[in-house]
């Protein structure tokens, strides 16, 4: 992936004008009648505003292109807009779907000039209204009027992000580039779901009444156990307190068969490749300041959160006397309750090296969270009006993906543990919620229930996930790397050769070149580093990370922001004043998975780093590392004072390698 962006860049920064193109493009297409509902410009505008911070892209033309291309577009669909008119309703995709037309007809109703305005920013309407203004026979000079600004405003604001985001990027990346990294995973699995769930959602509630009609005509046509047991649950006119038993019976029993199956069809006692590889994903995306909030969000999913939300949702049925929804709701969590209970005692599934021993296939928390919201989205989802009927589905499907992507970047679970768990609850809740809503009409006021459900889930949630924290990561803390011996002498001529040069990280710039190493413990060398006034800071958490958005505070008073090496957090971090007030040496030290004989001392990988403190968009400080060649190592070297040291230069980058025993005297 890097020499893809190398690549690219490469070729921006020779053709500029040509990049210009690609802009007008991208621009003109999303303003085109039709065609500007395909194309996905919102995240093409942010790459290319991420150019233009980079540096790679002017700014003031990559605007000018957009505003351009978007005018052009624009004035296309006025023009066929004007010379068709109504003949456009006529013709597809309008004739099949009239909603893409009638929704921009109704805000340009409103008012012609701030439609044509408000349209930029509303994709789906957005290519329709200009011909619309076209169709209205608008005129022409305040179509452009209206057009020029809502364009040019477009190609500022849509830029305006990824630009930000670019000018950020190197100093957010120099020292929590793997929490923007899980941030931008996060979200753009969230924006898949949300995709997935809206429009699946809509897809099916215009086919649901067809396919249980024919369902009910094939269990008429074959009165055999499974035919009545489906009539009886699916039809509103029978009572349904038996087949509904029995066929939740039937259900367990095929669904056990199913994953055992699965497994042993699949799995050949083995995790399966995209586990690994999704597992071994999250391990090199662990950092502290990602840990803190995923564990936190892991801990939605547990009992402590969800059952006060039930409790209140339940009791607020109950007080209303809605016996039938209690009792199916209580059905759906205790048959998914026990599958997974049943399927974890049954079925031997290696789990992720880091998980506990509440590992399970499916994953518990994921079968819980997906049935407790999606059965109440069930119950509220009907009571809505109109097209919010989707939004308790929306946020089930938010709340799910959130506490599954936690707990496998934890590595509480294999990827197929989570989608397993949504897939069972996901199929249980369309049957047994289909029964409820196609026998059970009574409506009821759903906002007191809905606010007492998400509102008791929230406070449980505030009040239980900062506590559960600490032990959540302790629960999931990486398994470290197994210790490897080494004879010290060995290592103090050659063996160092066969430690890591480098961080293994994505991003060339974050590989910092691993130019020290340390034998022994550490307590020694920072007493020794202390009395030459370098100062230990311990790990910054997010509580000292939001200093650096403090206005007013001084460079010495912003912590220097952790960082890893193979998913291990920095033992030691020692800081000493550099030769500017803006300039401080940094020495951090890691854990390596080398230990020497005789005596098992550990060796310690470090990086030695000149940081500078700069200043971003005005709105946050923070220290980040030098590129090039480093005064820090030399500051640390001449602070070592007689301790046993050597330098050695690394064959693989040519730089130098600082060697230290710590706690041992060099000999006279």
């Amino acid at each position: 992936m890097n020499s893809w962006i190398d690549t690219t860049l490469t070729w921006i920064a020779a053709h500029p004008v040509l990049a210009g193109v690609a802009i007008f493009a991208i621009a003109f297409c999303d303003a085109v009648i039709i065609l500007g509902a395909i194309v996905p410009a919102l995240p093409l505008m942010i790459a290319v505003g991420v150019l233009i911070g980079m540096g790679e892209l002017s700014g003031p033309y990559a605007v000018a292109c957009a505003t351009i291309g978007a005018f052009a577009g624009d004035g296309l669909s006025y023009w066929v807009g004007r010379r068709w008119g109504d003949r456009l309703r006529g013709v597809w995709p309008f004739s099949r779907y009239p909603q893409l037309l009638d929704r921009g007809e109704l805000l340009f109703r409103r008012n012609a000039f701030k439609s044509i305005l408000l349209a930029r920013y509303v994709g789906a309407i957005r290519p329709f209204v200009p011909a619309i203004a076209g169709m209205a026979n608008m005129p022409f000079i305040n179509y452009l009027k209206a057009s020029g600004i809502a364009c040019l405003s477009w190609a500022v604001l849509f830029l305006l992000p990824g630009w930000a985001l670019g000018q950020a990027y190197d100093a957010v990346a120099a020292v929590a580039g793997h929490l923007f990294l899980v941030i931008a995973l996060l979200g753009a699995i969230l924006g898949l779901v949300w995709a997935i769930v809206l429009y699946s959602y809509r897809w099916s509630a215009a086919r649901m009444d067809g396919w249980l009609a024919r369902v009910l005509r094939w269990s008429q046509r074959h009165p055999r156990p499974l035919g009545r047991a489906l009539s009886d649950l699916f039809d509103p006119k029978r009572r349904e307190s038996v087949p509904l038993a029995t066929l939740a019976l039937m259900l367990l029993l095929l669904g056990w068969g199913w994953f055992v199956l699965l497994m042993v069809v699949v799995g050949h006692g083995e995790p399966l490749a995209l586990d690994l590889a999704v597992h071994q994903l999250m391990l090199a995306l662990r950092n502290p300041l990602a840990d803190y909030p995923m564990a936190a969000l892991a801990s939605l999913g547990d009992w402590q959160v969800l059952l006060p939300a039930i409790a209140a949702g339940m009791g607020y049925l109950a007080w209303r006397r809605r016996w039938m929804a209690v009792v199916h709701w209580l059905a759906a969590l205790a048959f998914g309750l026990a599958l997974t209970k049943l399927l974890g005692t049954t079925v031997d599934v290696v789990r992720p090296p880091s998980a506990s021993s509440g590992f399970g296939f499916p994953s518990v928390a994921v079968t819980m969270a997906t049935i407790t919201f999606g059965f109440f989205a069930v119950l509220i989802g009907r009571e809505l009006p109109g097209r919010t009927r989707v939004w308790p589905y929306l946020l089930s499907g938010v709340v799910v993906t959130v506490i599954g992507f936690a707990r496998i970047y934890l590595g509480a679970h294999w990827l197929s543990d989570v989608i397993g768990g949504m897939l069972f609850g996901i199929f249980w809740l369309l049957l047994l919620g289909v029964a409820y809503r196609r026998r059970f009409n009574r409506s009821f006021w759903v906002k007191p229930v809905a606010w007492l459900f998400y509102g008791v889930f929230v406070l449980a949630a505030l009040w239980y996930a900062p506590r559960n924290v600490p032990a959540k990561l302790a629960k999931f803390e990486p398994v470290a790397e197994a210790t490897r011996l080494m004879d010290a002498s060995q290592w103090w001529q050659l063996g160092w050769r066969e430690l890591p040069a480098r961080r293994n990280e994505f991003d060339d710039d974050q590989r910092w070149p691993l130019d020290v190493q340390v034998a022994g413990p550490l307590a020694p060398l920072q007493q020794q580093l202390e009395r030459n006034g370098w100062t230990r800071q311990p790990q910054a958490g997010w509580q000292q990370a939001l200093v650096m958005l403090d206005q007013k505070a001084t460079p010495q008073e912003v912590p220097v922001l952790p960082a890893t090496l193979d998913t291990n957090v920095e033992a030691m971090l020692m800081l000493r004043p550099g030769t500017r007030p803006d300039e401080m040496y940094a020495l951090r030290l890691w854990p390596s998975a080398v230990r020497l004989q005789p005596g098992q001392d550990p060796v310690w990988l470090g990086s030695a780093q000149t940081l500078r403190y700069q200043r971003h968009l005005k709105l946050f400080g923070m220290w980040r590392p030098l590129r090039g060649v480093d005064p820090a190592l030399d500051a640390v070297k001449t602070s070592l004072d007689g301790m046993h040291s050597q330098q050695q230069t690394q064959p693989e980058t040519g730089l130098p390698l600082l060697m230290i025993r710590s706690g041992e005297k060099p000999a006279q």
